[in-house]
C-alpha cells in the first residue's frame, strides 16, 4: 500500500511538472505571437506613415529664389517710376555714388566723380543718362557750374551729391537755381556739409528727396567730416 501511494504521488509530481512545462511552452509562444504582431504592425505603421509623408512632399524641391530689387532698394517701386539710390562722399576719401534703375550713374569706380558736388542729368521719361560732371565747390570756379544749371532742360530729372566740400564757392545765384530745381536745404548748406538730392526741372513743388548733415565738430563721425549720407526712392516717370 505505501509503495503504490509512493508510487501515485511521483506520477503526480511527474503529471504537475509536465502540466507546468506545457504551461510555460505554451505562455512562451503566445509572447512569441504578440512579438510578432506588434512587430509587423510597427512595419506597417511605419510604411504607411512614409508613404503618407513621400506624398506629402514634392517631387522636384526647388531653392527659395530671393528677388533682388533695382539698385538694392528695400522695396520694389510701382510701376511707371525709376528706381534709385544713391550716397554722398565719405570725407575727401571715397566718392559718392548714384544708381539708377539698377545701372551705376556716377561712382569712384567708374572714375566720374570728384571733389564738389557731383550732378547726373536723366531724362524724365526714358530714364536714360543725359550728362554727368562734377563741380570742384573748393578750388574751382562757380561760373561754369552756373550755366551748366542754365541749359537744363526741362523734364530733366537732376541729381546731386556731395563729395568732401560742396559749399565754399557757391553763391547766391547758384542756390537759386538749385532751389528752382526744388531743394528746400540748399541754402542751409556750408562748408564740408553732406548733402543728397533728387530733384527736376520744372518741377512746381519741393522735393521729397532731399538729405543734409551739418558739418560739426560735435557730431561729426570722421575727424573734420560729417557721416555719409545715403538716399533711395522712386522717381515718378514723367508721362506725356
Amino acid at each position: 500500500m505505501g509503495l503504490s501511494c509512493g508510487k501515485w504521488l511521483g506520477a503526480l509530481k511527474m503529471a504537475r511538472a509536465g502540466g507546468v512545462l506545457r504551461l510555460a511552452v505554451l505562455i512562451s509562444a503566445f509572447l512569441f505571437a504578440v512579438f510578432l504582431v506588434f512587430q509587423l504592425l510597427e512595419i506597417n505603421v511605419d510604411f504607411k506613415l512614409g508613404s503618407i509623408i513621400a506624398k506629402s512632399e514634392p517631387g522636384n524641391v526647388s531653392p527659395t529664389k530671393t528677388t533682388k530689387n533695382k539698385c538694392g532698394l528695400s522695396k520694389a517701386c510701382p510701376p511707371n517710376h525709376f528706381s534709385f539710390k544713391m550716397a554722398s562722399g565719405a570725407a575727401s576719401v571715397v566718392g559718392p555714388k548714384i544708381c539708377l534703375e539698377d545701372k551705376i550713374l556716377m561712382s569712384g569706380v567708374k572714375n566720374n566723380v570728384g571733389r564738389g558736388l557731383n550732378i547726373a542729368l536723366v531724362n524724365g521719361k526714358t530714364g536714360e543718362l543725359i550728362k554727368s560732371e562734377f563741380f570742384d565747390m573748393w578750388a574751382g570756379d562757380v561760373a561754369p557750374f552756373i550755366t551748366f544749371l542754365k541749359e537744363i532742360e526741362e523734364g530733366t530729372v537732376v541729381m546731386m551729391a556731395s563729395f568732401d566740400d560742396p559749399a565754399t564757392k557757391l553763391n547766391d545765384e547758384a542756390r537759386k537755381l538749385i532751389s528752382e530745381l526744388g531743394s528746400s536745404l540748399i541754402n542751409s548748406m556750408g562748408f564740408r556739409d553732406n548733402w543728397l538730392f533728387v530733384g527736376g526741372k520744372g518741377i512746381k513743388t519741393k522735393s521729397p528727396f532731399e538729405q543734409h548733415i551739418k558739418n560739426s565738430a560735435d557730431t561729426n563721425k570722421y575727424e573734420g567730416w560729417p557721416e555719409v549720407l545715403e538716399m533711395e526712392g522712386c522717381i515718378p516717370q514723367r508721362q506725356g
